[in-house]
């Protein structure tokens, strides 16, 4: 996770950068692979997006038991050209895969085809939290590997809590509260750069893992089978506190007209307190601070009982085999050396992730600390539209956010489009 995509998300594919590490960079770039002792019939081609490199070339150093030929491409490329191969039956050995569903590369999609290896005897597929699952299998198999998840919370201004004389909340009144003190002496609450299309669905994504999955944890199975719905959900009760936080003035002005940057910035300058954001963008925030301790970072409350707060973990994106693949075995034999923790680790601090699973050599930025009782609580669930069918719920949601930000339309109205545009696909 990277901050080079900080305002070229505009759509599903931006999103799916930020939470899985995906760059918009460059074109086709190769470099070299790393060379070993191991068998099998060949050299193993590996093809990734580009914010996996740093990654990838992390774990070859220590993979010693096969040859690569690795490349690294922009998502539009990838998700285009690996696709056509894996169709053509001229697939990389092992190559990227994005978590769930939604992508014509994503883990549902692929799998169904019949195009990826299942993974279920892997000794690391038994560390995967239950309420990830659904990111990484397909019909109760394994097919994709990732190194861990990426968080939603509210990015905060220490200082500005110091002056307010408030504390990170744990329970949704207690965030009103902060916000309301906060306000009280002058400064903007929460900074929401809702031009930014992307930006617009996090606070939605912070609440909703409280007001539906942990109410429902088979809600998107039931969505899946067409006996839920939005519109009949707490998907309701999300939007409706998420616009009962303007209507008591906690956003900036204009928060349409107000982009990622000015977002961050505000936040980072002290003009506000926070912004609820993926974890993977700390790094422009901490950037544009005087200083990165300046700021930290809280689970957002989506509950008034503090045991019934869960929270958003995004699986970063992943790599899968190819089921066709004239090196499967030896391509499964890598994966799952990755989920060796050692792996693991070495994978997860180079795109600044929680690893799916932790030892004590395990390195995690330490503002995230206050997410890990979730995750490991199995109070966590995966980004939402990394369940939805096809790519075009998502910007549904964006659109629907902006409009109701804009007094433009309603929530039901809202959900029942959001709604119609999932079931396009069923």
């Amino acid at each position: 996770m990277t901050s080079s995509l900080r305002t070229a998300a505009l759509s599903r594919r931006g999103f799916l950068g930020l939470t899985g590490g995906v760059a918009a960079m460059g074109a086709l770039a190769a470099c070299g692979g790393t060379s070993g002792s191991g068998g099998g019939s060949g050299t193993l081609r590996l093809v990734g997006v580009a914010d996996q490199q740093k990654a990838v070339e992390a774990v070859l150093k220590g993979y010693t038991r096969a040859k690569f030929s690795t490349s690294f491409a922009p998502t539009d490329q990838v998700q285009t050209s690996v696709r056509t191969q894996l169709g053509a039956g001229n697939a990389p050995d092992v190559h990227v895969v994005y978590p769930g569903n939604g992508s014509a590369m994503s883990m549902v999609q692929i799998s169904q085809a019949g195009l990826l290896a299942d993974l279920s005897d892997q000794a690391w597929t038994k560390r995967i939290p239950e309420g990830l699952k659904p990111a990484f299998q397909n019909d109760g198999k394994t097919f994709i590997y990732s190194a861990g998840s990426s968080v939603i919370g509210a990015i905060y201004n220490k200082k500005v809590f110091q002056e307010a004389e408030v504390e990170p909340p744990k329970t949704w009144s207690e965030f009103l509260a902060v916000c309301d003190k906060i306000k009280k002496k002058g400064t903007t609450p929460i900074a929401l750069g809702a031009q930014t299309p992307w930006i617009t669905q996090l606070i939605t994504y912070a609440l909703v893992p409280s007001t539906v999955y942990a109410k429902n944890p088979q809600f998107d199975q039931q969505m899946k089978a067409g006996s839920a719905s939005f519109a009949d959900s707490g998907w309701v009760q999300a939007l409706e506190m998420y616009l009962d936080l303007q209507k008591r003035g906690f956003f900036n002005d204009n928060p349409n007209g107000t982009t990622f940057e000015q977002q961050t910035a505000m936040v980072a300058t002290g003009k506000a307190a926070m912004a609820i954001q993926v974890s993977a963008v700390l790094p422009d925030f901490r950037k544009a601070a005087s200083s990165p301790d300046d700021l930290s970072m809280f689970p957002v409350p989506g509950a008034d009982d503090a045991a019934q707060v869960w929270i958003p973990a995004g699986v970063v994106v992943g790599l899968g085999a190819s089921a066709r693949g004239r090196n499967l075995e030896e391509a499964k034999a890598f994966l799952e050396y990755l989920g060796e923790q050692k792996a693991m680790n070495t994978w997860a601090e180079a795109v600044a992730c929680v690893p799916l699973s932790r030892d004590a050599s395990s390195k995690i930025d330490p503002v995230l600390e206050p997410f890990l009782p979730f995750i490991d609580g199995n109070k966590a669930v995966p980004f939402m539209d990394q369940a939805w069918p096809n790519a075009e719920v998502q910007p549904a949601h964006f659109a629907a956010v902006q409009e109701l930000l804009g007094g433009r339309t309603t929530i039901p109205k809202a959900l029942a489009k959001m709604d119609e545009i999932y079931r396009k696909t069923q």
